[in-house]
């Protein structure tokens, strides 16, 4: 199976060469989505090696994701290995985050940080308690983190769903586009290294979790 691991990154110089250092060694290839950086986010990739791909204005994280996934199945990439840039998640559980992807049959596996959700402050610990619960309720899927961004795709969902979101809703978009295609997705619990990356993550807790909501709303 030929899979890559696909990297948005918005000015996150302090926080991508920890990431890549690691990610080098699994033997995946590295893609990185530079979405606009004023910082040294794209010399940190390719110093790496890591195929770089750039926006020249900062476009969210869909976007970036949208290229990057566009890339892959450009190079007939039957798995994309997502991770966020801020250093939140753990790296070294990609071998089995694969594995389990490969053994399950799953078209969505998601890297689960259910076990830490108190420990996230404000609207993202309740939206997550939520989100999770109204997924169960719609969908029957027993997805116990509908927003980590920490997840394993299949080549055959992202051929097969046209995407339309540039912010975080991409990720409940793909969610809610793969339960109405009949496509499988799953959990697996892997906790974050950082359960609540408030300090160096991009994301807006009024406006990105309203995004979600809405998201969420129009697709049901």
């Amino acid at each position: 199976m030929a899979v890559c691991i696909l990297i948005p990154a918005f000015n996150a110089e302090k926080t991508l060469a920890a990431i890549l250092e690691e990610c080098s060694c699994l033997g995946y290839p590295l893609v990185v989505v530079d979405d606009g950086s004023a910082d040294a986010t794209a010399s940190i990739a390719a110093g790496y090696g890591a195929l770089l791909l750039r926006h020249n204005r900062n476009r969210g994280k869909g976007r970036a994701l949208r290229t990057g996934f566009a890339w892959a199945l450009e190079h007939d990439c039957d798995a994309v290995v997502t991770l966020d840039a801020d250093g939140q998640h753990d790296v070294s559980s990609i071998p089995r985050l694969v594995a389990a992807f490969r053994n399950g049959g799953f078209d969505i596996l998601i890297a689960s940080r259910f076990s830490q959700f108190q420990e996230m402050g404000g609207l993202r610990k309740v939206w997550n308690r939520f989100g999770v619960w109204c997924m169960r309720q719609r969908t029957g899927f027993e997805i116990s983190d509908s927003q980590s961004g920490f997840r394993c795709y299949s080549g055959r969902l992202l051929r097969s769903v046209a995407l339309a979101a540039d912010g975080y809703n991409l990720e409940m978009e793909i969610l809610m586009k793969a339960w109405r295609s009949g496509f499988s997705i799953g959990s697996l619990a892997v906790p974050a290294r950082v359960a609540d990356g408030r300090a160096t993550s991009h994301f807006r807790p009024v406006r990105d979790t309203w995004n979600i909501c809405m998201t969420f709303l129009r697709y049901m």
